[in-house]
């Protein structure tokens, strides 16, 4: 099977949810199948990612297109020229005439046989009608990310912003289910929420994975003082929302019962506001060579998160490791995890710090988790979940086919062309 794979913003270094799950499945897909990524970004030209994406992924175009990206200035600027576009800025930012122009003569050309469009962000660079067939890859559902957002945003300017780009992307979402013979979403919660929006559109849930290689089993935990660990990029809104909420309303909880023992947010590009968050019980990291050295010596692993959508793969890194955990409803969304059995949820600030130091507190439940994270994860690693993603892609290539022999033609588009 020829696939093509059309990704915006740059997929390394993998040091996101969203980059963890394309990197792997780009990476076990092209063992057994003919893979071509079409990856383009914005900023400074960066030769040294350039030569190293194509070491990792041989066979890869990329795409310069010097979209303004490198400071706050030049993005604030950006957003606002693209302001009056119909997509919202999350989409028109990752749109460029170059990408365009390539898709409007690869797609047709009879070279691949499916293409996948990775994330919402790409989707308006592929040209309507679609001549072969092309598939959504929804890491999320994007309008109740922005809704989310909106919601519990204080600052009244970003607020605002939220709100606008929310009702943009809900329209745009929508439309754009209709564009695409097939929609892949990861997990049964967000394929309803997309079902809600279009009806019409075929959608299948493929999972999220994890690296069982990468992260290990590790012993239980003997470090003193307990450490409480929370990973995840640290210049993503949903998990800033998340420590904030963590550090003033539950960390507090726990420090009585527990005044010795250390939160450690783990991840990259800390914002000020969670630089700030530093005290003598609360450790912000920054950028580190590995989450899993951080993992490994965790008492508990916490992800008290109030945004979000897709699956925090987060969690199964966690469990691949043996490590007991405490999240929010909306953390554990889509994976299948049930309270009590395989993590504790915990939706307000007493209940969740009461459920973090009942896990410090009693060695034989947080073994109880621990061992249940294992089990859980084991039928998670990639190298299976990625069997699942190339059966999607050839079925989708299979009914194209098919109905192009019936209709005599050489491809079909999609019944509901999208409007934009």
């Amino acid at each position: 099977m020829r696939v093509l794979w059309v990704k915006g913003g740059k997929l390394l270094p993998v040091d996101t949810g969203g980059k963890i799950r394309s990197y792997n499945l780009l990476r076990f897909l092209g063992k057994d199948h003919e893979v071509t990524l079409l990856q383009y970004y914005g900023g400074r030209r960066d030769r040294d990612f350039e030569v190293v994406l194509g070491k990792e992924l041989p066979g890869s175009e990329i795409i310069h297109t010097a979209a303004p990206d490198s400071n706050f200035l030049d993005r604030s600027l950006d957003y606002l020229y693209r302001l009056p576009m119909r997509p919202p800025y999350a989409v028109s930012k990752f749109t460029h005439r170059l990408v365009r122009s390539k898709l409007c003569n690869w797609l047709p050309s009879g070279r691949f046989d499916v293409a996948v469009c990775d994330f919402l962000s790409a989707s308006w660079n592929f040209p309507s009608p679609l001549l072969m067939p092309c598939v959504l890859f929804q890491h999320n559902v994007e309008s109740s990310l922005w809704q989310r957002l909106a919601a519990v945003e204080s600052n009244p300017i970003k607020k605002l912003s939220f709100a606008i780009e929310s009702a943009k992307m809900t329209r745009y979402e929508r439309a754009t289910l209709g564009k695409f013979h097939h929609i892949i979403a990861v997990s049964e919660h967000d394929r309803q929420q997309m079902l809600q929006m279009n009806p019409s559109c075929e959608i299948t849930v493929v999972p999220t994975g994890v690296d069982t290689q990468k992260f290990n089993i590790a012993p239980p935990s003997s470090a003193e003082p307990a450490r409480v660990v929370f990973t995840g990029s640290m210049d993503w809104e949903p998990n800033v929302d998340a420590v904030e909420y963590f550090c003033s309303q539950i960390w507090p909880r726990v420090l009585v019962e527990f005044p010795a023992a250390i939160f450690q947010i783990v991840g990259r590009n800390p914002f000020a506001k969670v630089q700030r968050l530093a005290s003598p019980s609360v450790q912000v990291t920054g950028t580190v060579p590995s989450v899993a050295e951080y993992l490994e010596k965790a008492s508990v692993v916490v992800v008290p998160l109030r945004i979000g959508g897709g699956t925090r793969l987060k969690i199964f890194e966690a469990m691949a490791m043996g490590k007991a955990m405490v999240s929010t409803s909306i953390g554990a969304e889509g994976l299948g995890v049930e309270n009590g059995r395989d993590l504790l949820l915990a939706d307000d600030a007493a209940s969740f710090a009461d459920a973090v130091m009942l896990l410090l507190r009693d060695a034989a439940v947080r073994r109880k988790f621990e061992q249940a994270a294992v089990r859980l994860a084991a039928q998670y690693d990639w190298s299976q979940v990625v069997k699942q993603f190339a059966d999607v892609l050839r079925k989708v290539t299979a009914a194209n086919s098919a109905a192009a022999r019936a209709s005599g033609v050489d491809s079909v588009e999609p019944v509901r062309p999208v409007r934009q």
